[in-house]
């Protein structure tokens, strides 16, 4: 058996168990990040999760290597989703960046879905994906409106609260979280309006905010439905 097959295909034993030691390692990193963010942790434990990241970084490296070593189209995988994932994983650890990326690596897990050969998984990814593509125009043409939204809300309350709290509203660009919390229907309450032209300003938002919270979710759900039915129709 090759190393490529190994590396690649998970209908082999051999294969099936590197793919599984992949993600026992995504596992054990994942936790050993999690309990690196406990506070008060003594220096011994901080030292063995050190040499367990150490590791683990350096067998990811290895598997990072031949996964372009294996490959028929070399650049294609490292410039796909996992190629990417797995760089931006392990190299902060040779930079020294300061910048923490391993928690991107539970996005990796991903294929124990290929891996398991769960049937009705790959079904639903294969729906949503359908369902993207059948309201992929009206998606663009929605964040593009929202994004707009944001920058007239950010706009707007600018001019009626800059006056009156020019700490919390100093620039277009401050107004913009507020515009977010608002537009969103979040509203932490942190930065809030006190002239009445902001407090009416707020209410039309807050009213756009609702739509803008219900319309993604309507579109994704008319598509998933359309992309059930013409699977319905194709079994039938």
């Amino acid at each position: 058996m090759d190393l490529k097959t190994i590396v690649e295909r998970n209908d082999t034993t051999a294969g099936r168990y590197f793919d599984l030691s992949v993600q026992l390692l995504i596992f054990v990193s994942i936790v050993t990040f999690s309990i690196e963010t406990l506070p008060n942790i003594d220096s011994g434990t901080q030292v063995a999760l050190g040499v367990i990241e150490s590791v683990i970084v350096i067998l990811f490296t290895i598997e990072y290597l031949l996964r372009i070593y294996v490959s028929d189209k070399k650049l294609s995988y490292v410039l796909s989703f996992y190629g990417l994932i797995d760089l931006a994983a392990i190299l902060p650890f040779y930079l020294s960046t300061g910048l923490d990326l391993r928690s991107l690596r539970i996005f990796r897990l991903l294929r124990l879905f290929r891996l398991l050969k769960i049937l009705r998984y790959n079904k639903a990814i294969d729906r949503f994906f359908r369902a993207y593509q059948i309201a992929k125009e009206e998606i663009v043409l929605f964040v593009t409106v929202t994004l707009m939204l944001l920058y007239l809300s950010a706009v707007g309350i600018y001019y009626f609260e800059n006056s009156a709290q020019p700490e919390a509203f100093s620039s277009v660009f401050s107004s913009l979280w507020w515009a977010v919390t608002t537009l969103s229907t979040v509203g932490y309450g942190d930065v809030y309006p006190i002239t009445l032209g902001g407090r009416l300003f707020t209410f039309v938002i807050l009213m756009i905010g609702l739509g803008i919270v219900a319309v993604p979710a309507g579109l994704l759900a008319s598509a998933l439905s359309k992309a059930r039915m013409d699977e319905t129709n194709k079994e039938g």
